[in-house]
């Protein structure tokens, strides 16, 4: 795997699921839409782009990123796996589970710390659920979530192409279970016993405190079930249940509002948690 092309391969794939997921999303919808979804393309994307040029800040405060740590970890010596002579298929193994647990614990703890919340909350502001939500977060909980990463990758040391193939698998599991595809459910039934579905991870948008405060995982669904947070479906059905926070207006389809709300009067009932 050719690492020093790695930012082309992640784009690439990237690129090419979000057109596939999105027409999908028009050929078997879950939901139908009823709002202005040009808007909010166009802010989910813009802040997307803001994330990229936050991760350039978080660069140059940190020698390297996620990958770069990696490859300088191994150059060095640092971390867990790179004290000990393990077999590969390990070491790739306990990457994976490591990462992902790590991102899912981040998840919960984002949810339960009020100022974290500020952050996430932006997330869960989107007014509808499609494959744009997964690229919709804050540039400052990006920022915060990725100097997290680095700081692990440098204490378990694991090896950079295992660090691509889950930033792979995570950016593309992000955005097929926020899709708004309608899956069999028996496929569902099966896939998420392993990974995380579009049907299960829609719960943990529902407005309803219950439901909201379940699913966390973004790739594998395995802490959901072995910590006890899953629910398997919401209250309402999937196609009417209420996506977003308590309230739900039009504003989070601004770039700007979007981008400002974490910083405005959290007494204030829009701010509520949902």
């Amino acid at each position: 795997m050719g690492l020093e092309n790695e930012f082309v391969i992640r784009l690439g794939v990237f690129l090419g699921l979000f057109v596939v997921l999105a027409l999908v999303e028009r050929v078997l919808p879950r939901r139908q839409m009823d709002r202005a979804k040009a808007r909010r393309w166009l802010t989910n994307w813009a802040m997307s782009f803001v994330n990229i040029l936050a991760l350039r800040l978080v660069a140059l405060a940190l020698p390297f990123l996620a990958i770069g740590a990696a490859l300088d970890a191994q150059a060095n010596g640092f971390g867990v796996l790179n004290s000990f002579d393990v077999p590969n298929w390990i070491a790739w193994g306990t990457t994976i589970l490591a990462l992902d647990f790590a991102i899912w614990a981040q998840h919960v703890v984002t949810h339960k710390i009020p100022v974290l919340w500020r952050l996430h909350q932006v997330h869960h502001a989107d007014t509808e659920m499609d494959v744009t939500t997964a690229i919709r977060f804050h540039p400052v909980e990006i920022a915060f979530s990725m100097t997290l990463k680095v700081g692990l990758i440098y204490l378990l040391g694991p090896p950079a192409a295992a660090v691509l193939l889950f930033e792979i698998l995570l950016n593309g599991s992000a955005m097929f279970n926020h899709a708004n595809i309608r899956l069999p459910l028996w496929l569902d039934t099966v896939l998420r016993r392993v990974i995380v579905t579009p049907d299960m991870h829609r719960v943990h948008h529902s407005t309803d405190r219950q439901e909201h405060d379940s699913n966390y995982g973004f790739f594998l669904s395995i802490w959901d079930h072995l910590f006890a947070t899953h629910v398997p479906q919401p209250k309402l059905p999937h196609e009417t249940m209420p996506i977003g926070l308590r309230w739900q207006d039009r504003r989070p389809s601004g770039l700007a509002w979007s981008l400002l709300l974490p910083f405005r009067n959290p007494k204030k009932r829009d701010l509520n948690k949902p």
